[in-house]
Order: C-alpha cells, then sequence, then structure tokens
C-alpha cells in the first residue's frame, strides 16, 4: 500500500470519528428539545427517549411511559402534538 492510499484511509477514518460525535450529540439535543415542547403542550410524557424524523418540524417521538406523538408545525404554525 503506498503512502497516499494511507493517508486517504487515515482521513476517512478520522472524519467518521469526529463525526458521529457530533451526530450523537444532535440526537441528544433533538431529545431535550421534543421534551420541552412536548411539556410546554402540557402532554403527559415525562421524558423522550427516542425520536423518528417523518420530515422538517415532524418527528414521532416516545416517551419514557410508552405513550408516543407525533410532534410538528401546523399549517398556521403551530406546534401541535397528536397521541399516536
Amino acid at each position: 500500500m503506498n503512502n497516499h492510499t494511507r493517508v486517504w484511509i487515515l482521513l476517512a477514518l478520522l472524519t467518521a470519528i469526529v463525526t458521529v460525535p457530533s451526530r450523537a450529540a444532535d440526537g441528544v439535543a433533538l431529545l431535550k428539545d421534543l421534551t420541552s415542547v412536548v411539556a410546554l403542550l402540557g402532554v403527559p410524557c415525562g421524558k423522550v427517549v427516542s425520536a423518528t424524523r417523518m420530515k422538517d418540524n415532524d418527528h414521532i417521538a416516545t416517551c419514557q411511559d410508552g405513550n408516543r406523538y407525533r410532534v410538528f408545525v401546523n399549517a398556521q404554525g403551530r406546534v401541535v402534538a397528536q397521541k399516536q
């Protein structure tokens, strides 16, 4: 294996190592944001433990108590949480 190939492999690995934690941090931030939104809307949840992105500003949030809510921005620009 020549030096150029080794350098490219090393750069690819370093990029992967640096990128993975930032995506994980984004996921944690999203869960905290969804937890706050659900709490502000007065929906019983406790803590959002997972979220599935449907599209921009549209997520399915799963709470620690097992309830699932679709959290999205409606046509009027308001945030809504619908029980699933």
